[in-house]
């Protein structure tokens, strides 16, 4: 592989969200290069927001003169407007609930893609500050060693050599290789400014993304709370819940259009950094750390220089020649002095412990790693992180339309319901189906007697008036009558008096039995006639 940068390659959507209009308050082009200190580019991305910010404007208006002209509008057709506005509240709550469930589908989605963007970003910070701080941490530990330590055996040995000058100068040339090896570990960048900021990246970021997700999770909780009051309301037809959800309603599409304005400027300008982050990050290049050594953990390329392979092969030059003083000495002045063995002994430990620090400095210096955990960030950020930034802009839209919906279709739903009152109210009190009948009866008994009762007497009244005159009955009629009474085994339903004077209307009777009745009619026409009439 010749270069690990084919690994990011930013995606379609950062290269589209990068080239919408970077427009400033005076209406002038800017540059779309990120530059978050820059007051003309800032203002570029405050554009973006207020621009939805007119539109949420816009939308409250329409909203503001639907309601209005709603309230000021004539009286309908009264039929016409019971099954319009029945079928209209239906439709619209039906398809407001919908949309706002597919909305909170979505913003789910997108809340944890972004939560995962933010968290593989801040996941690589850390991974590259633990990275910074090992190599701090070895450099000044390897310099405490060479600066303290090893002064304090040299300082006992030229005691003990003091009357032997080859050993006195072979101490001088490893004083002088310790030397070396401080001037080259120095020499190495001063990653403790950057460790930092790469710390205080990560714990600024993972608060702002934890308080994020949190009150995302809440507003599409809220969202659903309100889509299922609303609907609770219209099927109890509660005057009191639609009023309150009415609000609620409005509410949440303000909070809609606020996270839709954003979210879209947020995501305008993470696309600004995901088109050209090394171009950004090389412009950040703190004092201590030279544009060559970014460039080569930005680029990692097998074919560039190493900027620290210098240094790194003095050290260890530097230890191999010291090496071999001390073998040397182990060898040669041992046997002469023998107090001087245990602080060769403890020199040969600081050296192999130098060493081993060195194999650990080169392993952490080596580009592999920390580019690694720049693309991972990158990929974090670029891919998830926007990605995520857009299904929550599509979210918050659908949230917006679905209120909007929901909240011109609440007005209708309460004229219904007021129209249906007043139906209710226009039903006769004496209708036994009529629930103010029933409340009157209930609460008033003697009221609700007297209204039957008057109700009774009047239609008594007006049927009697309907009665023909009475006729004269014979006692050989009478005797005929109970004689042909007792044949339909005494059923006092054919006593001899008129049906329409009980108040009650005729019995039914089959062709059969009317040709029966006929017949005695014929023979005894005084006694049935008023009991079935011809």
């Amino acid at each position: 592989m010749a270069t690990a940068r084919v690994e990011y390659i930013a995606p379609w959507w950062v290269y589209w969200l990068h080239n919408l209009p970077h427009v400033d308050f005076s209406l002038q082009r800017e540059s779309g290069d990120f530059n978050p200190k820059d007051p003309g580019y800032q203002q570029t991305l405050l554009f973006v927001a207020l621009f939805i910010a007119l539109c949420a404007a816009v939308n409250l208006l329409f909203v503001s003169g639907y309601l209005i002209c709603l309230c000021c509008c004539k009286k309908e057709d009264e039929t016409e407007t019971k099954m319009t506005s029945s079928c209209c509240v239906t439709w619209t709550a039906a398809v407001s609930g919908l949309l706002c469930c597919a909305a909170v589908g979505i913003g789910f989605y997108g809340n944890s893609e972004t939560n995962d963007g933010v968290y593989q970003l801040t996941y690589s910070l850390d991974n590259a500050n633990h990275t910074l701080a090992g190599i701090d941490s070895l450099v000044s530990n390897t310099n405490a060693k060479m600066k303290e330590d090893l002064d304090q055996h040299l300082f006992r040995l030229n005691e003990i050599f003091a009357a032997r000058g080859d050993y006195i100068q072979s101490l001088r040339f490893m004083q002088q290789m310790a030397g070396n090896i401080i001037q080259q570990l120095t020499s190495l960048p001063n990653w403790q400014g950057t460790s930092v900021n790469f710390s205080e990246i990560a714990r600024n970021a993972s608060i702002i993304e934890y308080y994020r997700w949190l009150s995302y999770l809440i507003l599409f909780i809220t969202d659903v709370v309100i889509c299922l009051v609303t609907c609770l309301g219209l099927a109890k037809k509660s005057k009191c819940l639609l009023l309150t959800m009415l609000c609620c309603g409005l509410i949440a599409l303000m909070l809609s259009w606020a996270s839709l304005a954003l979210e879209t400027s947020s995501a305008v300008g993470t696309s600004d950094f995901c088109v050209a982050p090394d171009k950004f990050i090389l412009n950040m290049t703190p004092d201590q750390i030279t544009a060559d050594v970014v460039h080569y953990y930005l680029y990692c390329s097998q074919s560039q220089r190493n900027p620290f392979q210098q240094a790194l092969t003095v050290f260890q030059r530097s230890l191999t020649t010291m090496q071999i003083q001390i073998q040397g000495l182990l060898q040669f002045a041992v046997p002469l002095f023998p107090t001087a063995q245990k602080d060769l002994l403890g020199i040969q430990l600081l050296l192999n412990t130098s060493e081993s620090n060195l194999h650990q400095i080169t392993a952490l210096l080596d580009c592999r790693g920390l580019h690694k955990d720049y693309l991972e960030a990158l990929i974090g950020i670029c891919y998830d992180g926007v990605e995520g930034l857009l299904y929550l802009s599509l979210f918050s839209l659908l949230a917006a339309v679905a209120f909007t919906a929901m909240v011109c279709a609440m007005p209708r739903a309460w004229k219904h319901l007021a129209a249906r009152d007043r139906d209710y109210n226009d039903v006769d009190d004496e209708d036994p189906f009529n629930p103010q009948a029933r409340r009157i009866a209930v609460h008033n008994p003697n009221r609700g007697q007297l209204r039957s009762f008057c109700s009774y007497s009047s239609s008594l009244g007006s049927q009697a008036s309907l009665q023909p005159p009475a006729q004269t009955v014979s006692n050989a009629q009478a005797a005929e009558y109970m004689n042909q009474a007792a044949l339909f085994g005494g059923n006092p339903r054919y006593e001899n008096v008129p049906l329409i004077g009980r108040g009650s209307p005729p019995p039914t009777y089959s062709p059969t039995m009317r040709a029966t009745y006929l017949s005695m009619n014929e023979e005894s026409p005084n006694i049935y006639s008023n009991v079935f009439p011809a």
